[in-house]
């Protein structure tokens, strides 16, 4: 019995030992393992970017061009990739919870890495002895660090980098910043990021979507390329989100079953609007910036142009310029800005940006219509009678009157261009006496060629360039007298901005395209800061204001209803038709706006109609578009000027025939209308022939 009970002692003993050498050796193993891990979590971690350099590092982002309002996006300049980081506030609960159900619903429970997800990937890559499939591995951090840190190598060195950056990242951040990194990084095709991925795919903001889009979206994660391509399978993919969404307690059932419903329906791709616009913003911020910059640095561009407006007028114009082509005219050109800030409100460089040339395949001289020039801003064309409120304009400044008598006779003005210069009035008739209001609202051609050189040539080209006219580059006797029928050419933008001087009574301020440009940061890097200035007097604005806003004095010309006149509306407009109605042009203002519309072909070859036809009722519907959202405004009245002179006041000498009345020149030294008639009148090179007019005209009254 004692025996028994030592060898029961020895045995426990032993027992004891072993269990304790299996403690002793499970410790050990414990603590190499632990050691070893910490050794590979070192030795790894030694050569992966910090942590913290994630708040350091900037996103590659596209620059977006945006309308004024910053709600239309008109382009996206990207290279590869193309995101816009949105905070995780502004995207929807819906697509946050549909990414979660399809990529990680365990997301807010776990340190980074999913035991059981890891569980099940062992078990799958174990059957498949391989390493081919991570089905349930990766976590949304684990995603987030492989396609932001490493490579998509499948190997157990890659697994173990991705495993170690992943805890670190958790321990270091929260998971919601950690969920709006992934938001904005994931790949969805050729964009990268829920907001890109909703502006592509459905032409809106994350924050819009339906629960049917946000689950798309949510699809495509797991395979963007194959699904997009293959629609079938993404509304598969779509419904089983739904359904995780339901398990998930995320959304009830009736509204998966709502959502089921749903076509899945892209937007149409629009990879760019207003194209002539925008694409002038582009080049602007090419060479400022350079491609590399605006491609990465996230910019954010907001132009002056109004969306509602611009697409007003890119319609008006289609619709417009197609009965145009019965009349020889293919191509329309339109510019809307804002007089007071100089904004560029629509621009419309060609009738159809898109559509293909006329005739089809054409090139150069050979086309009537092309549609990726922009005649608005590069285009050179004769503005013909547009061009006559400048020569007008500087003679009222330097005293001539709206009153002032002229004779509208036939008139030799001399050899220009080594023949008889004898300019023709549109309807082939002469009026005799006229005042400058009567002829400039009538737009007549020999008192504005009188105009011209009463005004003279130099002083009217330095007047129109003060008001913005930048192409008259040539010496005035290269022009001649015609330059006041329009003999210069000029571009649609200088012609709109420098009638809008005299809307503003004599203020000007450049073209503006861009209101501010931001960084991806929100700071303001760019901002226009034009200011208006002086350039001309008030009251010299206001009589051309008062003149062209007449409708009353147009009446012989242009009827009492032309599409010139708004009916409770002052409105100024001037219309310009060149020789063989190559160039059709109407322009027109109020205090607040103007809208300039050149109508023609690229070739410059003739058309079937004046400016008054073919560019009037484009001008018409775009400014009573306009109109609609701004208030009601009306020219100031000017100043009268009392003078001695009876034909600076609008009064005809008294005569009998035979005798006949003097030209103006007989009365007035144009050099100093308001002070002492000339002593010799007689040595004006113009005066015989101006004298001599007048009497022909009374030999064939």
């Amino acid at each position: 019995m004692a025996q028994r009970k030592y060898y029961r002692k020895v045995y426990q003993k032993k027992k004891k030992r072993k269990i304790y050498l299996v403690l002793k050796l499970l410790a050990f193993c414990f603590f190499c393992s632990a050691f070893f891990s910490l050794a590979v979590f070192f030795y790894y971690a030694k050569d992966l970017p910090r942590p913290e350099v994630f708040t350091e590092r900037q996103f590659i982002q596209s620059t977006k061009i945006y309308d004024r309002s910053g709600e239309v996006l008109l382009y996206d300049i990207h290279g590869e990739e193309r995101r816009t980081i949105v905070s995780l506030s502004v995207i929807p609960q819906q697509l946050q919870k549909a990414v979660l159900a399809a990529e990680d619903a365990n997301f807010y429970r776990h340190f980074g890495i999913d035991p059981q997800g890891v569980g099940r990937a062992i078990l799958v890559n174990l059957q498949r002895r391989s390493l081919s499939s991570s089905v349930g591995a990766s976590t949304i951090t684990q995603q987030f660090i492989r396609c932001s840190f490493l490579t998509m190598e499948k190997s157990i060195e890659r697994k173990i980098k991705e495993f170690v950056l992943t805890i670190e990242i958790e321990r270091r951040y929260s998971k919601d910043q950690i969920l709006e990194w992934y938001l904005n990084q994931v790949p969805l095709g050729s964009v990268y990021g829920v907001e890109a991925a909703s502006r592509s795919f459905f032409d809106k903001k994350v924050q819009d979507l339906s629960l049917g889009e946000s689950a798309t979206i949510a699809s495509l994660i797991k395979s963007p390329s194959y699904l997009l391509e293959n629609q079938d399978r993404l509304k598969i993919r779509r419904d089983y989100v739904l359904d995780r969404m339901v398990e998930e307690n995320f959304i009830s059932q009736e509204e998966a079953e709502e959502a089921k419903k749903e076509e899945i329906k892209f937007a149409k791709a629009k990879s760019i609007q207003s194209p002539h616009f925008t694409l002038y913003i582009k080049k602007y911020l090419t060479e400022k910036y350079g491609k590399k910059f605006l491609e990465e640095k996230g910019l954010k561009i907001y132009t002056s142009l109004d969306w509602e407006l611009q697409q007003e007028a890119e319609k008006i114009i289609k619709e417009r310029a197609k009965i145009n082509e019965n009349y020889q005219a293919f191509n329309a050109s339109l510019i809307a800005l804002d007089p007071k800030t100089g904004e560029v409100l629509s621009m419309v460089g060609s009738k159809d940006y898109f559509a293909d040339s006329y005739p089809e395949n054409c090139s150069g001289p050979d086309c009537l219509f092309e549609p990726d020039f922009n005649v608005a801003m590069i285009g050179e064309r004769q503005p013909g009678s547009a061009f006559k409120p400048f020569a007008y304009a500087t003679a009222f400044k330097k005293g001539f009157t709206p009153e002032t008598i002229i004779w509208d006779v036939e008139t030799n003005f001399g050899v220009f261009a080594n023949e008889p210069y004898i300019p023709q009035n549109y309807n082939e008739r002469f009026n005799g006496a006229i005042s400058l209001r009567e002829a400039l609202a009538q737009s007549i051609n020999v008192p504005a060629v009188k105009m011209l050189y009463l005004a003279g040539q130099k002083d009217t080209i330095k007047m129109a360039e003060d008001l913005g006219i930048t192409t008259l580059e040539k010496d005035p006797s290269y022009y001649g007298l015609s330059l006041v029928l329009g003999g210069g050419e000029v571009k649609l933008i200088d012609m709109a901005s420098a009638y809008g001087v005299f809307a503003t009574e004599g203020l000007k301020i450049p073209p503006v395209f861009i209101l501010k440009i931001e960084d991806n940061q929100g700071n303001i890097i760019e901002e226009n800061n034009k200011s208006l200035k002086r350039v001309l007097d008030s009251q010299t604005a206001r009589r051309i204001n008062d003149i062209l806003s007449d409708n009353k004095a147009r009446i012989p010309t242009f009827g009492s209803a032309s599409s010139l006149y708004f009916e409770n509306q002052q409105v100024a407009a001037k219309t310009g038709t060149t020789q063989e109605y190559k160039d059709a042009w109407t322009i027109g203002y109020t205090p607040s706006i103007v809208v300039g519309v050149w109508v023609g072909n690229n070739n410059n070859s003739a058309t079937k109609k004046p400016g008054v036809a073919l560019a009037g009722p484009i001008f018409h519907q775009v400014m009573e578009k306009a109109l609609e959202n701004i208030p009601q405004e009306s020219f100031n009245k000017p100043e009268i000027i009392e003078t001695s002179k009876p034909i600076l006041n609008g009064q005809v000498e008294d005569f009998e025939l035979p005798e006949t009345p003097h030209s103006i020149l007989h009365y007035v030294d144009k050099s100093n209308p308001l002070g002492e008639a000339p002593a010799d009148p007689e040595s004006d090179s113009q005066y015989s022939a101006w004298e001599q007019g007048i009497k022909d005209y009374f030999k064939n009254f």
